[in-house]
This record gives structure tokens, sequence and C-alpha cells, in this order.
């Protein structure tokens, strides 16, 4: 056999696609390139996975510039046989003939690699996995609950190479129980005209490079398939080990910087992936990710620990377990799927690219839609809560005997279930499921199963600014409230006029002196250095300031992730030194009752204290808890009650010298 080269395909007398036809079948997506890849590639990985292993797959991103030792083989084997110099018609000349060559490269283990005939012709089995990727478009899949329908997914790798070139590397099985390598090239670009044997002949934009010493170009098989993907410095594949590696050249990374678009990779693969990313107490997870740039890994987040995926994890738990919810639809009957939803406080998200990509910005509202084989549709948006400091997240899995409705309402890139599309009554099914759906997150919304009036005007939640007051609390100063302002020296007069507390100052500053009131009502008496007081008093002959205790509050207060849960948390400090006992007040607050509630009604909860964290982060769960006064911030760690404002007071009281 010669070395590699480039076949181009001519129109023949029957006609064909062109390339261009081919380019555009996945219409125009809302998606980016970079977020329909890893949707389509990971469809198409887990559609292979290897039958009854229990191993998950392996589904990795790579990106990296050809190094020296291997930039010379692409140039010399890439370029052999290439169409006639024209880069209007084949972009991957100029691409290698730049100084550095950019590439790609979407791999998967623990799959059956693209085995099958090489030749379409041959391919009349059920085992047809090259011809499929490789030569067809628009095959109908063959995968029993598989992600994937028509194949148009495919055509993202050519969409994302600037040249339209990428090679596949592949091992597989043959059917004999051994191992065949793989490797073949192919450029989707445009329809051209061109001269051969000095006639003008049109050509449909396809381009394969491989073997062409036969009448159809052939993929490189064995030995010569590993020799040359050694020389292009690809990854081998182990001695029995079976899968495919896809390597996009010169790829768009949509004005990213490399480092920036792998990290913009691992968070689109936590988004749109994170159903194969976990675990359970009786199987581990159904796939494994990974994504380096230039050798270096780059972190695929944890849905389990990372915000608001967690939320949707937990979802899928509820829907699994006994108190998920069953969709039906009644006319005609049919079982539809299963529903989960979860409700939380929450503190506000801080955007991202890929949550943007999914409009999912400072709020989860959403019910992830996901058909049997668990890969993310789409994040369908439900109404708004009424709370901006509270979200709900949903799962809905549609049933096996559905999957095919669902499918065939999906368009090529699998982000969306469009009813109109089908005929009825299918289109009923679907429309039906997103009526479900609905009704179920408006029982979430209500209080006690009954729908609020007008809760969709009303901002409920701690950090609301319009009830700001009742979140901060109010300034407190032993068994009694001060609304002064917080860090002042506070002296309580008995007079209706500024004469008589300045009298009434005086008479306490020179009881205190002499002892004769060591002990403040309320146990709030403590000595300490003298300071500036309120109007200019100045203090007494002999006497010093009475310091009473008080609680400054530092900053408004916020929400925090604790584990599963969200806290309040009100951060404070105890200006006055000395041991101090501090003890919580809590109170919820309804939005249009005029009040606030101690005692909660029957069912209803009410905010918890979790305890009081010091700088160092150690938390005391004791109330009240004796803290040493000072210049150290402390922290208020609340549980709010969901629904309702929560109002948060700190007392505070002197200890007693023993």
């Amino acid at each position: 056999m010669t070395g590699p080269r480039w076949f181009s395909q001519p129109y023949p007398p029957e006609g064909a696609s062109a390339a261009e036809g081919i380019r555009n079948q996945l219409g125009r997506p809302e998606l980016d390139l970079l977020t329909i890849l890893v949707r389509e590639s990971a469809q198409n990985s887990w559609d292979a996975r290897l039958p009854h292993s229990e191993v998950p797959v392996d589904y990795r991103i790579d990106t990296w510039t050809v190094g020296p030792a291997h930039t010379g083989a692409w140039r010399e084997l890439l370029l052999s046989g290439a169409p006639a110099p024209h880069d209007d018609n084949f972009p991957l000349r100029d691409t290698l003939r730049r100084g550095s060559i950019r590439v790609l490269a979407v791999s998967d283990r623990g799959t059956r690699g693209l085995g099958g005939p090489t030749r379409a012709d041959d391919a009349v089995g059920p085992d047809r996995d090259f011809v499929s990727f490789v030569r067809n478009i628009g095959e109908p899949r063959d995968t029993a609950l598989g992600g994937g329908t028509y194949g148009f997914g495919k055509g993202i790798f050519y969409l994302l190479s600037k040249s339209g070139t990428v090679l596949v590397h592949s091992r597989c099985r043959t059917p004999h129980g051994g191992y065949e390598t793989r490797l073949i090239g192919c450029t989707l670009w445009k329809s051209y005209v061109a001269l051969a044997d000095q006639t003008e002949r049109r050509y449909t934009g396809r381009h394969w490079w491989g073997d062409t010493s036969g009448s159809v170009v052939e993929p490189l098989v064995g030995d010569a398939a590993e020799t040359t993907a050694q020389r292009l410095g690809l990854k081998a594949f182990g001695a029995q080990e079976t899968g495919t590696t896809v390597v996009v050249i010169d790829p768009i990374l949509d004005e990213l910087e490399a480092p920036q678009a792998a990290d913009y990779l691992c968070d689109t693969i936590a988004w749109h992936l994170w159903p194969k990313m976990i675990s359970t107490a009786d199987r581990p997870a159904a796939m494994r990710f990974s994504v380096t740039c230039d050798g270096v890994p780059h972190a695929v987040p944890d849905p389990r620990s990372t915000r608001p995926l967690n939320m949707f994890v937990a979802a899928y738990e509820e829907m699994v377990g006994p108190n998920g919810t069953e969709l039906e639809c009644h006319k005609p009957k049919r079982y539809l799927g299963r529903l989960g939803l979860v409700k939380r406080i929450m503190p506000s998200l801080e955007p991202t690219r890929a949550s943007r990509m999914m409009d999912i910005e400072d709020l989860i509202h959403h019910v992830c839609l996901m058909r049997p084989a668990e890969l993310v549709i789409t994040y369908h948006p439900g109404p708004k809560p009424p709370s901006a400091h509270q979200g709900y997240a949903g799962v809905f899995r549609a049933d096996e005997a559905m999957d095919d409705i669902y499918a065939k309402a999906e368009p090529p890139t699998h982000d969306a279930w469009n009813p109109h599309s089908l005929e009825r009554p299918e289109s009923t099914f679907v429309q039906t499921t997103f009526r479900r759906i609905n009704e179920a997150l408006e029982r979430l919304l209500s209080i006690n199963g009954v729908a609020r009036p007008g809760a969709s005007n009303v901002a409920l939640g701690a950090a609301s600014s319009m009830f700001s007051g009742l979140v901060g609390g109010a300034w407190g100063i032993g068994g009694a409230t001060a609304y002064s302002k917080p860090g002042s020296t506070t002296v309580r007069g008995t007079g209706s006029n500024a004469e008589e507390t300045k009298r009434a100052a005086s008479d306490r500053q020179v009881r205190t002196a002499a002892g004769l009131d060591s002990e403040m009502p309320n146990g709030l008496g403590f000595h300490g250095t003298s300071e500036s007081l309120p109007g200019g008093l100045e203090p007494a002959n002999g006497c010093s300031v009475v310091r009473r205790p008080r609680v400054q509050y530092v900053g408004e207060p916020y929400y925090d992730d604790r584990g599963d849960s969200s806290v309040l948390i009100q951060e404070f400090r105890l200006p006055v030194p000395g041991p101090q006992r501090v003890r919580i007040d809590l109170a919820v607050t309804l939005p249009g009752t005029g009040g606030r509630e101690t005692d909660p009604p029957i069912g209803a909860s009410m905010p918890q204290l979790v305890g009081w964290e010091d700088d160092s982060g150690r938390l005391y769960t004791s109330d009240p808890h004796v803290l040493d006064g000072g210049d150290s911030i402390w922290r208020a760690v609340v549980r709010p009650a969901p629904d309702t404002m929560t109002e948060i007071n700190i007392k505070v009281e002197a200890v007693k010298s023993a």
C-alpha cells in the first residue's frame, strides 16, 4: 500500500448530497458550537457503550498545539494528494502551512469503536458504526433508548473546524474476535467545479484521506493505522481497548483563549451531562469526564457540590425515590413519566457562560427534561418563585414506552421538545407533559396547597430590599431594644426633655460610681473607660462612664451554602470588652400581616439558630452563649423558614464577675 492520500468525491450520475446541505442539517441552533459538541459527542459515546459492561464510559476532551516533533508529519501526510490548490475549495492546505497547528480531540473508551464494514454498500447487517459515522448521513438510530435519532449531530465536528476537517481514529472488535485499529480523515466543506482530465467536473465538497489504492478510499487499518497515528502524535489504544477519538483540526473556540475554552467545556459538561456523573449507593457513575489543555488538567465540577446543579441532583433523587410524582395524560390515557421537585432558600447565583447558554441567570426555577437515556434535553423554565432568594429545581424523565414520541419532538440538536412538530395524539402527549409539570409547580409554590393570591408581585425572602428592616433585626441591648446608631454609647433618660435626660444621666453616673447601682435593670451594669456621651455630656467628677454591652451589626445579612442547605448569616461585633452573654431572638413576618410571629402555626416551621461562628469558622451551638467582647467579628448562623421573612434580633447582657 502507498501512503495515505486525499480522495475528492465527484458527483455520481445519480446525484449526491452537497457538503453545504450536510453542514446545514443542524439548522440554526441557539446553543454555541462548543456546547453542541459536548452534547452530541457525549450522546454518541453513550450510545456506543459496551453492552453489559459495569465499567463507566470514559469521555475526554483534549486540546493542544501540535509540537515540533510531529508538525512535519502532519504537513507531509495530510497534504499528500490534496485537491488542486484553491484555498476556497480546500482550506486545510492553508491551515497546515501556517506556523502552528491547533487541534481538539474528543475521545471515548469503554465503547465499541467504529466497527463493521467500511463500505456503505456492504453494511447490510446491524453492525455498521463505521459507515454510519464516516459515510452515511441521516441514518435512523439503531440503539434502543439511545440519545441520538438520525445522526445529524456528527456534523458538529465539521462545523467546529475552520477547515471542515477531522481525523477519526478508532479501535473495534472484528467479526472473528480480534481487534482492529482504523484511521481515516474526512473533510466536509462546500461543492465546487474543477478540471479533471481536461474536463470540468462538479465535486460534492466531501473529501476522504486514507488508502486510495482501491476503487473506494478506505481507512488505514492495523499496523499502518497505528504507525501513522504515532507519527501524528495521537494517543495509542491499549491491546484490548476499544473506542474512538475524533480530532478536530483548527477548532473554533468562540474567541476564547485555549485555557478559557477548556474551563468552559468543563462547565458545559457539568450542566449538560450531570445525570451521567452522579453515583448512588448501588451503582457507580455511568460516565467519567476529563478535560485537558496542552497537557494541563482542568477540573470538571462535581454536580453534587456545585450550585445550583446540586439542586437538580436532589430533584433527580426525589424523582427516582418514593416521593416522585407520576405524570399522566387522561385523554387519550397514557403514562408520561416521572417528576421530582425540590424547593430551597438559596443565595443568588453568579451566572456563568455555560448557565447563560441555558438562559439561567441568578435564579433557579427550572425543570430538567430528559428521556430514558438520562441526557439533558433542556431546562424548562417555570414560574418565578415569590422570593428572590428562593429557588426550585425539577427533573422529569420520560417513560421508556414514550421514548420514541419525545425523540420525534426534538430538533436535530436534541435540545427541545416541540409538540407542534408532531401529529395527534403524539403532540397531545408532549403538550400534556408541560401542562402537568406546570400544575405540579403551582402546587410547589403554594402554602398548604393553596396558591397565594398575587404572590408573583410580592418579594419574599430575607434579603429583599423591600423588607430589609425585618431582615437585619434591631439593635439588641439586654432584654430591651434600642434603635440608636450601632456602636454608640446609649444613656437612657427618664425625663421628657434634654435637661431631664442630662440630669438622669448624671445621677446614674454618680450612683454607679458610688457603688449604689452596680446592677442596672436587666443586668446591664458594666464599668468601662470614659468616652463621649450624647448631647455633649461629660462624666461627673470621679465617675466613670457606664459602658453597657451592645450589639454592633456588621453589614446586611446574607445567604450562604452550608452542605446541602442554605443558611442566613448576620455578622456582628460586641464592641465593649469583657464576657457577655448573647442569645438569639428569631421571628417570622408574612407580608401584609403587620406583625411578627414567634409561635409557628400547626405544621409550619420557624427559623432556627444553627450556631455562633467565630473568625476561625468554629461553630458554637448553645443558646444563650458567652462570648468575649472586642473587635472580633462573630456570625449568627440561622436556618430560615421557607415562604417567610426572617427577623433576627441578637440580645446581649453582661456576665457578672465572680
